[in-house]
């Protein structure tokens, strides 16, 4: 067990992100408590061990599910054309909730390849989906969330030292940015990546990368400054076909009639875990040495 008291910039246990996040979700939002704000500051010290320079002239992706018809006067007729640029860069002053931004003020959201852009808006077969590329204009520094991603630690009595409990803490925090959000989220969710965000920004960078929710090997970002890359080219896309993945998360039940007839769901429980007694067909087996 590790007795040490946190000091200044170190956060105060490995559960803190999740305690911070309660309290934002559920019982503080705009005055935060003392363990709240002491968290905050350990991230504003500790987001500097995972800053990342992105150069000018980097290409980064970003799709929409929109389009623009074109009139073609040789035909006489609108045929669907990729979608305009006032379109596929975010409205100034307007924004929904999203990981990164609160309602009203606006990011631009983007993908490091074009195949999480156009997974990152959630398409359906048959829609038709804008892919612009942009460029950043300048040298910009942004906050790492993408590593540790993959980590789930945990600890069941005491506290680990300080550097292990500062890489679980921001492995929750970039699973955090990495989890999908859906149009039925409630709001509140985003709070907790929505305030780490603007302590990014105060701390003086220009956004933030994190981990897709479509690939481990891919990821997001996500910019303050609306004016920090510029899109170059854009091109309409149909989507064709979905891949979807999915695996059983919970025990089914099934769907059996008592007596009078009503239905009954039946899960099935574990109430004993024990060795299985060895078969005959083990036993000879193991004396053949098979």
């Amino acid at each position: 067990m590790n007795n040490k008291k946190p000091g200044n910039g170190e956060f105060r246990s490995w559960r803190s992100y999740w305690e911070f996040r309660r309290e934002v979700i559920r019982d503080w939002r705009y005055v935060r408590s003392k363990t709240a704000q002491a968290f905050l500051s350990a991230v504003a010290t500790t987001c500097h061990d995972r800053s990342v320079d992105i150069p000018e002239g980097k290409h980064f992706f970003r799709a929409q599910v929109a389009h623009h018809d074109v009139f073609e006067p040789e035909v006489g007729d609108s045929f669907p054309g990729p979608a305009l640029p006032n379109r596929m860069n975010p409205l100034r002053g307007r924004a929904r909730e999203g990981r990164v931004n609160p309602k009203g003020i606006p990011c631009l959201y983007m993908a490091s390849d074009k195949h999480t852009a156009m997974a990152e808006a959630r398409p359906w077969i048959g829609s038709l989906v804008s892919l612009g590329v942009f460029r950043t204009e300048r040298a910009l520094k942004i906050v790492d969330c993408t590593r540790d991603a993959d980590r789930n630690r945990f600890f069941l009595e005491g506290e680990p030292a300080v550097d292990e409990r500062d890489q679980v803490v921001w492995s929750h925090m970039a699973r955090a940015f990495r989890e999908p959000a859906t149009r039925d989220d409630d709001i509140a969710e985003y709070a907790p990546t929505q305030i780490i965000a603007e302590v990014f920004r105060s701390e003086g960078y220009d956004g933030v990368a994190y981990r897709s929710a479509f690939g481990t090997d891919r990821f997001n970002i996500a910019l303050f400054d609306l004016d920090a890359a510029k899109l170059v080219t854009c091109a309409l896309h149909e989507v064709r076909d979905v891949e979807l993945k999915h695996e059983e998360t919970a025990n089914p039940y099934f769907v059996q009639v008592d007596e009078d007839g009503k239905p009954v769901l039946v899960r099935n429980v574990i109430t004993d875990i024990r060795p299985l007694e060895p078969t005959e067909r083990d036993e000879s087996t193991d004396k053949d040495g098979v």
